[in-house]
């Protein structure tokens, strides 16, 4: 792979997604070469975006590390359609992006989306006259979670719900994608919580990652003439909602690359 172009893909997963950086940094150790484009959806759309202007993996943690005081980003709606407003996020992503555009990144940018009004996948890239902290706020938002995002009056959702590991959309024969929430994020004994909210909560959890896990695989069959490489940090353990176990979730990614 050193002397090789490749696309990096980076799944989506929420707090899962701190793994990403444990991983980038042992692949920047071993191999010289960065990658060629970088495609990411929700929270791997924001760590792919730092990582396409420049940013190192340290200070990509540090920022994650601001992330993990939820407060700093968080601020409740009381109408529309999401409980949380993404005022804050947009100001913190304006700190880091500006008003920088996909196509004026170092490495070539991939953001994965979902249309509203289809629930078709909709891909960012250098085509798309888009600023990257608009399509950031695309891709992760959750539904009824973080409010939707109008981008050129088209309204769009996180991207997990199309493609949360967008390895088709690799434009090079070899592809590294790193999987939060692949079969190694998934736990197949029951919830056995003192409290039965608990125990509802993550049997919905359970049940987005199997939608996943049989959506990423669906798409691995689909891809012909490429040499794909699947690292899956084991996530297991952890709730997508877990930022303040960042350090614990970073070092999750360490060690995976033989």
């Amino acid at each position: 792979m050193t002397d090789k172009k490749y696309s990096l893909v980076l799944s989506g997963g929420g707090a899962l997604g701190i793994a990403h950086i444990g991983v980038i940094e042992d692949l920047e150790n071993k191999y010289k070469n960065k990658p060629s484009e970088i495609i990411g959806t929700s929270m791997g759309g924001i760590v792919a975006a730092c990582l396409s202007i420049g940013m190192s993996c340290n200070e990509i943690y540090k920022l994650i590390e601001e992330f993990s005081k939820i407060r700093k980003w968080i601020k409740l709606s009381f109408d529309g359609n999401s409980i949380i407003k993404t005022k804050k996020l947009e100001k913190i992503f304006f700190d880091i992006f500006g008003n920088k555009k996909i196509k004026d990144t170092l490495i070539p940018l991939k953001i994965i989306t979902t249309k509203l009004k289809n629930g078709k996948v909709k891909v960012f890239s250098k085509k798309d006259d888009v600023k990257i902290v608009d399509a950031l706020l695309a891709t992760m938002a959750i539904p009824g979670i973080f409010q939707e995002k109008l981008i050129n009056d088209e309204i769009y959702l996180d991207g997990f719900l199309s493609d949360n590991l967008g390895i088709r959309f690799a434009k090079h024969k070899n592809i590294i994608a790193i999987d939060v929430l692949g079969k190694k994020a998934y736990d197949k004994t029951l919830p056995n919580n003192f409290i039965k909210t608990n125990n509802v909560i993550e049997m919905f959890e359970k049940s987005m990652k199997l939608l996943i896990i049989n959506q990423t695989l669906k798409n691995k069959n689909l891809l012909k003439n490429k040499k794909l490489t699947i690292i899956e940090p084991n996530t297991k353990e952890y709730k997508t909602y877990q930022f303040h176990k960042y350090d614990e979730l970073y070092k999750l990614g360490k060690g995976l690359i033989t």
